[in-house]
């Protein structure tokens, strides 16, 4: 019976040391490494949407004419329109006629008062057709912009 007590205890004693063993061996190997962050060869910055809803759009000579209610994205990603909140209506501005401050959150528009206040509005219960050929040449148009061609999928 001792014979087989001491087998026991040895057999035990090894299986401990032997977990043990194996358990050093995986705590010494080394963790794999973290990614490195691949960054674009430009110094473009990466911005979120929120910092572009609900931003400040003003027009030339710093008048105020609204905030960013919503932004319109083309079927390949992109965004076209910023649609800005102007005292119960709204207004759709081409991206490209924005100069934007992600900072601040501010967008100015390049338009005087005079011809902001000739841009069409519209209400949530009408929705415009954005990306109808006439519609966009005519929201562009106000802006003294041309359309981009819209990419075909």
């Amino acid at each position: 019976m001792r014979y087989h007590l001491r087998s026991a205890l040895a057999i035990g004693l090894m299986a401990t040391v032997g977990g043990l063993a194996s358990a050093q061996v995986r705590v010494k190997d080394p963790p794999p490494k973290a990614a490195t962050p691949v960054r674009p060869a430009d110094t473009s910055q990466a911005y979120r949407m929120k910092q572009v809803l609900g931003s400040k759009v003003s027009i030339t000579g710093d008048i105020a004419i609204g905030t960013v209610e919503d932004v319109v994205f083309s079927d390949s990603g992109q965004v076209e329109y910023l649609i800005v909140a102007n005292e119960g209506k709204l207004v759709t501005v081409p991206w490209e006629a924005t100069k934007f401050n992600f900072e601040k959150q501010t967008a100015t528009l390049s338009i005087t008062q005079d011809q902001f206040k000739v841009i069409p509005t519209y209400t949530v219960r009408e929705y415009p057709v954005f990306f109808a050929p006439d519609y966009r040449t005519e929201v562009y148009r106000y802006y003294g912009l041309r359309p981009r061609p819209l990419p075909r999928r």
